[in-house]
């Protein structure tokens, strides 16, 4: 099933986490797929971007930082789960359906095994805490979660990522962009 990307154009996006528990065996057999994936995944980060490079950067170091494939469903302690590439959480859900008259099934299912769904999904998470807060590093802090130590701790964990990717001036040409 395809999701009705017209819903969801310039309207919303998400974030999560990983999916499911591999074993050894089955990590050694996803391994080339996950690796294939990278193209597909690269794709739609640019497209929910929007062509904002700023934009485009956050959602990579959002992206590095969840470290999720497609397919993924990782259990939190929590009874939760982080879907898909940008480990989007399963609480989210509910909430996405609501906002585009979709079944929760649906959704969760397109948060798992479509990437660009989930980058628009995480785009949207993002840029509502962004307008929320006004304020970036609390954007990608509730991204992650609701408590304040958590929100600074990912949020300095993202940071170091978008260096990794994008060198240490990425801070500087954001706010030339």
């Amino acid at each position: 099933m395809k999701w009705p990307i017209h819903l969801l154009r310039g309207t919303f996006a998400m974030v999560a986490f990983i999916g499911p528990i591999w074993t050894a065996s089955a990590s050694a057999k996803v391994a080339p797929q996950r690796a294939g994936q990278e193209q597909s995944i690269a794709r739609c980060i640019k497209q929910a971007s929007l062509g904002r490079a700023w934009l485009e950067k956050t959602l990579w170091g959002l992206r590095d930082q969840e470290a999720g494939w497609i397919g993924a469903q990782v259990p939190n302690t929590n009874g939760s789960h982080d879907l898909g590439p940008l480990q989007i959480n399963s609480w989210w859900v509910p909430r996405i359906a609501g906002l585009i008259d979709q079944p929760e099934r649906s959704v969760r299912y397109w948060l798992r095994y479509d990437p660009c769904f989930g980058a628009e999904a995480a785009r949207w998470i993002f840029l509502s805490a962004l307008e929320a807060t006004g304020d970036y590093w609390a954007a990608v802090g509730i991204y992650h979660s609701p408590t304040s130590w958590r929100q600074r701790r990912y949020s300095a964990s993202v940071a170091v990522h978008l260096v990794r990717r994008f060198g240490s001036d990425v801070f500087v040409q954001a706010r030339r962009n």
